[in-house]
């Protein structure tokens, strides 16, 4: 699934693709936007970890989890 994090006073966001569930990747920025940790850890699906402190979270935006088509569609 394609996970894409803003944070804040940066240009740039963060953006890689995560062998996580859109459930278990929502708990985890919920657990931090609540307080109960500091940072949120990421791994992506090449095993790169990412650690985003929680309060410079300026949005998260969870893709789909379907596999992209490619080629042209009739």
């Amino acid at each position: 699934m394609d996970v894409r994090i803003g944070i804040q006073n940066s240009p740039r966001e963060l953006a890689f693709e995560s062998s996580q569930s859109a459930e278990e990747v929502q708990n985890q920025v919920g657990a931090a936007l609540a307080g109960d940790a500091a940072t949120l850890k990421f791994v992506d699906a090449k095993g790169s970890v990412f650690l985003v402190p929680a309060a410079a979270l300026a949005y998260v935006e969870i893709g789909s989890e379907e596999s992209r088509r490619v080629g042209f569609v009739a």
